[in-house]
């Protein structure tokens, strides 16, 4: 029961105490505290599997923690599933979008009320509706299409619609992975405003440094399950967060950026291609990129990223245009990517790049199972000789397997990533394709593969690195571009790159 007295009116505070999740023998959460103040605006951080959404679910009511309580505004609460959350005024706003992409922004506000009359009067409805935006910090367009409004609007839907439905405490899941810098910003800022009037408290899971300085008031990090550190963000660097994030483990340092561009290695002209639908997904496309660069292409998710790489791989046909490298025309097969010493880190790399129920030694060995010394007369394989190249290439890539001959669909996003790193580049590399490789990882992951990508362009490799993370590809492009709706739009050199430009350009503007 969540009892008879009536919700907060204002913004409150939310309380997790001694906070413990166990499924099975396997414990998510260990005594966990989190004091999230009224009127703040709180940061949830921590690597992948820190126990971050485990615990903002406890709160919410799709779990029933093993061990712990919550407090609503200082007060025990029995929060048994997510209606009873939402009663006691507590919203989430989710990574990916919940919205019905098919109704306009008015039938997604409305409909989510739990007191939906059997026949909604509309003239009523959008009057009321336009009385609530006139409080709200931003405007959305009450009658356009969810479907036909941009990512930043969507976002901006997601959060006044958990506004109107009157939640004062509201816990943002990852919210600005679809934005770009600037819509960021304008989101967050706004937020921000409605936290220090008073009318909202915040709880945000991010991974994202720059916006937990910028807007965060307090933080709290998780490590595999427990409590690694809190404390105000005026007292903390990033450099302190990373390292409650991470424990003891050493991160990889990357190699500083030496030598310079050389000749035009790979060349991408006029480049069309549609996408599963059979739309237009890349639209007359040219690019090069030279031998010791890296050339970041920047925009947010579904501008035709994916379906370039695709193409790059092998595994979409182009409808028209060329692609060569090193001057000689490419088509992707097996062959050329050898004799062109082509490698690919691809997006999620369990699905596009390995088989999972192989084991690890046999993933690490796809690209040269075939020659010697794996297998002899083409056809006979040593198999001995593929565990002592994947026991070299664990030890060097710092896999965490239990062994060599284990599934490698056993192994966490971060160890499947550093298996197809050892794959691809643990030989002479001229061209590397890169697509977000490092979705989803640690901070561990994250360093050793910046590091491995950076000595790959020392060592005169030309890198295509294709990334929805600004900061990645700000650290590590020489050049970059930005693609919108399946052309590139914008070039600039990354050390002279101006965040406010690339995200209008992002935006389409």
């Amino acid at each position: 029961m969540i009892g008879d007295d009536p919700t907060p009116s204002g913004a409150f505070g939310v309380e997790a105490i001694a906070m413990t999740m166990r499924f099975g023998a396997f414990t998510a959460l260990d005594d966990v505290e989190l004091k999230v103040r009224p009127s703040s605006f709180h940061a949830l951080l921590g690597e992948n599997g820190a126990g971050k959404s485990t615990l903002v679910k406890c709160i919410m009511g799709y779990y029933r923690p093993t061990e712990g309580d919550v407090l609503i505004a200082e007060r025990e609460r029995a929060i048994s599933n997510p209606r009873d959350a939402h009663a006691l005024g507590l919203g989430m706003v989710y990574q990916h979008f919940t919205l019905v992409p098919a109704m306009t922004v008015a039938e997604n506000l409305v409909l989510a009320r739990d007191d939906v009359p059997a026949v909604v009067n509309w003239a009523k409805e959008k009057q009321e509706l336009e009385a609530f935006l006139s409080r709200m910090p931003f405007r959305v367009p009450l009658n356009a299409k969810v479907s036909d409004i941009s990512a930043g609007e969507r976002q901006k839907c997601e959060i006044l619609k958990q506004l109107y439905l009157k939640r004062r405490f509201l816990i943002l899941d990852e919210p600005t992975s679809v934005l770009t810098p600037g819509e960021a910003d304008e989101v967050l800022g706004m937020l921000r405003k409605m936290v220090e009037a008073g009318e909202l408290t915040i709880l945000m899971i991010t991974h994202k440094f720059r916006e937990v300085m910028a807007f965060a008031d307090e933080v709290t990090i998780l490590r595999r399950g427990r409590l690694a550190g809190r404390g105000k963000v005026t007292e903390l660097t990033p450099d302190d967060m990373a390292r409650m994030m991470i424990g003891a483990e050493q991160l990889t340092v990357q190699p500083a950026r030496t030598g310079k561009a050389g000749t035009i290695r790979l060349e991408v002209e006029k480049l069309v291609a549609r996408d599963d639908a059979g739309a237009m997904a890349v639209h007359d496309l040219s690019l090069t990129v030279r031998a010791g660069e890296i050339v970041g292409i920047a925009g947010v998710s579904g501008n035709g990223q994916r379906q370039l790489v695709e193409v790059l791989a092998g595994q979409r046909e182009a409808e028209s245009g060329a692609i060569r490298v090193s001057g000689a025309p490419y088509s992707a097969t097996r062959e050329e990517m050898r004799r062109h010493k082509m490698s690919l880190l691809p997006e999620e790399p369990l699905k596009n790049a390995c088989v999972g129920g192989m084991s690890v030694a046999d993933n690490i060995a796809l690209r040269e199972f075939d020659r010697a010394p794996f297998a002899r007369g083409g056809w006979w394989l040593n198999k001995a000789a593929f565990r002592q190249d994947a026991t070299t290439k664990i030890g060097r890539y710092k896999i965490k397997t239990r062994t060599p001959d284990t599934p490698i669909s056993a192994l966490s996003g971060g160890n499947v990533q550093r298996a197809v790193l050892a794959r691809e580049l643990g030989h002479d590399v001229e061209v590397l394709i890169a697509a977000n490789p490092c979705f989803g990882l640690d901070f561990a992951a994250v360093a050793q593969i910046h590091a491995e990508i950076m000595a790959a362009r020392n060592r005169g490799a030309a890198v295509l690195l294709v990334s929805e993370d600004l900061d990645e590809l700000l650290e590590l492009s020489d050049r970059l571009v930005v693609m919108f709706h399946g052309q590139l739009v914008y070039e600039t050199r990354a050390g002279e790159a101006d965040l406010t430009v690339i995200g209008r350009h992002m935006a389409g503007h």
